[in-house]
């Protein structure tokens, strides 16, 4: 069998914030029951226990939310614990979760650490943009506390990478985000374009505009491509992929494949869906519980998701920068027609930014492959 990775929700849309944009929010509003609780222990076990009996070479747990810390350190405790016992292939392990920091303290971090968990800490840059949209129930910004977080990271040598959501506004301030995080030394980044409800477009204050988007991939890229010419890498992982599509690898951000995958997201009461954006009751797969990881992947839900991100479209297949962009994030081809997936949302913003950058990621790569 192949290596696996499963997406673990256990705290299902349980959240300690309350952030204006959150897209998980919007899945759980769109289905019968917004939040299934916590995840009980039998649960976690059967997850583990069958994912380690599918899996070779390599299993990936990985732990989100909503606040995947609510369910406490106990938790993760089982998981290791779970771990050990059903690891009867000796594969390699890799946990990683992705926390808002609120609930870190001094003994989450040094679980991570000596557990050897790989971190995605959401800052959406500097305060005044972190405070806009990052929130907690009584519209207080969270900068200071998740700063906290990252001082304890540091601390016990935890790895963590950030992740900070792209809104209209964030846009405007590409150049001031990039050095914020390079004063901090954050050098592992992933930026997420913001997402609107699901069947809407657009209209509210943190919507994604295209030409808004276009310039800010533009300035972060002038940015990124003069740390590399200067031997002071910042790892931005959706640059990084297109680097490594041009220089004839796979990449392994699944938005960029140009067709979707089944991500194996098990929600609190073991429901299995195939994907963290449609953790909807239309695209439910089936229970952990009750079957296993192969039945799952072979299961009529999954196949359906696979093959309804397969089209591409007239003015897709025309584009030079086809190879480039594969059509991008099924998410962002929303809505359908037909049961054909539209033109990206940032169409537009794409090709643009290729045109602009496209020799200098051929001059990169040759001068990775050259200091190589």
């Amino acid at each position: 069998m192949p290596p696996i990775s499963v997406l673990i929700k256990p705290a299902s849309s349980g959240c300690n914030l309350k952030c204006k944009y959150c897209f998980y929010n919007d899945v759980a509003e769109n289905r019968q029951v917004k939040s299934y609780g916590n995840m009980s222990e039998d649960t976690l076990e059967q997850i583990v226990k069958k994912t380690l009996e599918f899996a070779d070479i390599q299993c990936n747990f990985a732990f989100q939310g909503g606040e995947p810390t609510l369910v406490g350190l106990d938790f993760y405790k089982k998981v290791i614990e779970f771990e050990k016992r059903y690891n009867k292939k000796n594969v390699r392990i890799v946990n990683t979760i992705q926390t808002n920091g609120i609930s870190i303290d001094e003994s989450f971090g040094r679980f991570l650490s000596e557990n050897n968990f790989l971190v995605g800490l959401s800052i959406d840059g500097y305060k005044d943009l972190h405070d806009k949209n990052r929130v907690d129930y009584e519209n207080r910004g969270t900068f200071s506390r998740v700063m906290k977080a990252v001082e304890i990271f540091n601390r016990y040598g935890v790895e963590y990478n950030i992740l900070y959501v792209v809104t209209s506004e964030s846009a405007r301030h590409a150049n001031k985000i990039y050095g914020f995080f390079k004063k901090n030394n954050f050098r592992y980044i992933q930026f997420i374009p913001c997402l609107d409800p699901l069947e809407e477009k657009g209209g509210y204050g943190y919507s994604l505009k295209p030409e808004i988007y276009g310039q800010f991939l533009k300035n972060t890229f002038d940015l990124w491509y003069k740390d590399i010419l200067n031997n002071e890498a910042v790892s931005i992982r959706y640059f990084d992929n297109l680097l490594r599509r041009i220089m004839g690898y796979n990449t392994e951000s699944c938005g960029m494949n140009g067709i979707c995958s089944c991500q194996f997201v098990i929600e609190a009461n073991g429901g299995v869906y195939p994907c963290d954006f449609y953790v909807t009751d239309q695209w439910y797969m089936g229970n952990i519980i009750e079957v296993d990881i192969e039945t799952l992947s072979k299961s009529s839900k999954a196949l359906e998701f696979i093959k309804s991100s397969n089209y591409i479209c007239e003015d897709c297949r025309k584009c030079q920068w086809l190879n480039l962009c594969r059509g991008g994030c099924r998410r962002e081809r929303e809505p359908f027609y037909d049961g054909k997936p539209g033109l990206n949302k940032h169409c537009k913003a794409y090709d643009e930014f290729f045109n602009y950058s496209v020799e200098r990621f051929y001059n990169a790569a040759r001068y990775i492959t050259n200091r190589r």
